[in-house]
């Protein structure tokens, strides 16, 4: 594409005194046509042969996995091949969908130089996109043009759950400061656990004193524990129309998507076996538990583009399904909105065969929107309908919990900003109380 430069527009705009010459000289105006000519020539003739020109190499460098909801960094190399110094403004293209800061930029280059550009973009939904391209212009000799040219710079870009949140939980849990992203420590530590060694005490809880040992070493001693390991945690996913309503903006299952893969990046860290259900109306993936890294890696392949269908969830026969192939004691959690009495009951029922063998979560998402709605006074008659279906709605909700409680299932409902933070901890304190 050949873009006019302001030069050129002054130069068009002094045939403008030629023209008026002509009022003066019977027949200068005549020399404004060769005058035109000429300029489109160059123009036309500069600006071709500037097009075929490989003076500008751009190199695109993103993360491999994109997280959902958060900036992501995308690094640019410019490279100026030509050895001429270089004016360029260049335009990186995001793909679809994505909110991006700043990525225009304006660059003087040196014959050879690289430059380095930044900015980060912020993907709305997961799923699998594509960087379009890269947009570049410069100059053309003698000014009179601009090229711009779309550089074949083409790369996918998958975006996935919040995997940023897994570096800083690592980086947190290193520093020993896990309180920073809402886990709560529990009162008692490593009581109930597989016995390692013994040690002198340490300001530890008076309950792990081994008085045995104390009275045969004749000082105060502690039996040290180390936790199990290999044991499995089954994370069971709804993907039906309950979890089809946003919190935010956000699905819920965005949000259950994102506690449950801080959930496996815990217990992998804890030499857990992790596995994975997906499922509505019918089971639409599964894979039993394993061990390390590169299962939770594979896990996270297979959900980083499920979203919820508007079919409604069948508890009975996808936790049914679930017990016919999976017999280990295991911690099962179930990521779900059970919001009404009928639908709790109706988990309670798919669960009880389940709970004579596993330790079962329910996980909800609770929307801060109904808290803030029902306590507001009403001004308006909009405000009054929007108060009474919160009462309602809160009240559904809160008959649901206690039909789970009263069942014995531990339900955790709490907030998105919450959620990772209360499951991670309930898992810990499982593993910390061997209730497994």
């Amino acid at each position: 594409m050949l873009i006019p430069t302001r030069r050129l527009w002054w130069l068009i705009a002094i045939g403008i005194p030629i023209a008026l010459l002509g009022a003066v000289i019977p027949g200068a105006e005549y020399l404004l046509i060769p005058y035109n000519i000429a300029l489109a020539i160059l123009f036309f003739a500069s600006g071709l042969s500037a097009r075929k020109w490989d003076v500008i190499r751009v190199t695109r460098k993103a993360e491999p996995i994109l997280s959902v909801r958060v900036p992501n960094l995308v690094t640019l190399a410019v490279e100026n091949l030509s050895d001429q110094r270089m004016t360029i403004r260049l335009r990186d293209v995001p793909p679809q969908g994505m909110l991006a800061d700043d990525h225009e930029w304006k660059v003087n280059l040196l014959p050879g130089e690289e430059r380095t550009l930044r900015y980060h973009i912020t993907p709305v939904v997961r799923g699998q996109e594509e960087f379009e391209g890269v947009f570049v212009r410069y100059i053309a000799p003698m000014g009179l043009a601009e090229i711009q040219k779309k550089l074949p710079v083409v790369e996918p870009a998958r975006v996935y759950p919040n995997v940023q949140a897994l570096k800083e939980y690592d980086l947190l849990k290193q520093k020993g400061k896990l309180q920073q992203m809402g886990f709560r420590k529990t009162r008692i530590r490593g009581l109930g656990q597989e016995f390692e060694s013994l040690r002198d005490y340490n300001d530890d809880d008076i309950r792990k004193v081994d008085w045995k040992a104390t009275a045969r070493r004749g000082r105060l001693t502690v039996k040290n524990y180390e936790e199990e390991r290999n044991q499995a945690v089954v994370l069971c996913v709804d993907n039906g129309r309950s979890m089809l309503g946003e919190v935010n903006g956000i699905s819920k299952l965005d949000y259950a998507l994102d506690a449950a893969l801080m959930l496996m990046h815990a217990a992998a860290n804890k030499g857990d076996q992790v596995g994975l259900m997906m499922f509505n109306d019918v089971v639409s993936r599964i894979a039993l538990p394993r061990k390390g890294h590169a299962q939770v890696a594979s896990l996270l392949e297979r959900i980083h583009d499920v979203h919820a269908e508007p079919v409604q969830t069948d508890y009975v026969g996808a936790l049914g399904y679930l017990r016919a192939r999976w017999k280990k004691r295991s911690l099962i959690v179930v990521f779900t909105d059970a919001e009404d009495p009928d639908a709790a009951r109706d988990l309670v029922a798919a669960l009880s065969p389940l709970r004579k063998r596993h330790l079962v979560f329910v996980v909800r998402v609770d929307d801060p929107g109904l808290k803030s709605a029902r306590a507001t006074y009403p001004e308006t008659m909009k405000a009054a309908y929007l108060r009474t279906a919160a009462l309602w709605y809160g009240h559904e909700r809160d008959e649901a919990s206690r039909i789970l409680e009263a069942a014995g299932v531990q339900n955790i409902d709490a907030e998105p900003q919450d959620l990772s933070a209360a499951l991670v901890s309930a898992y810990l304190v499982v593993k910390e109380r061997a209730l497994l």
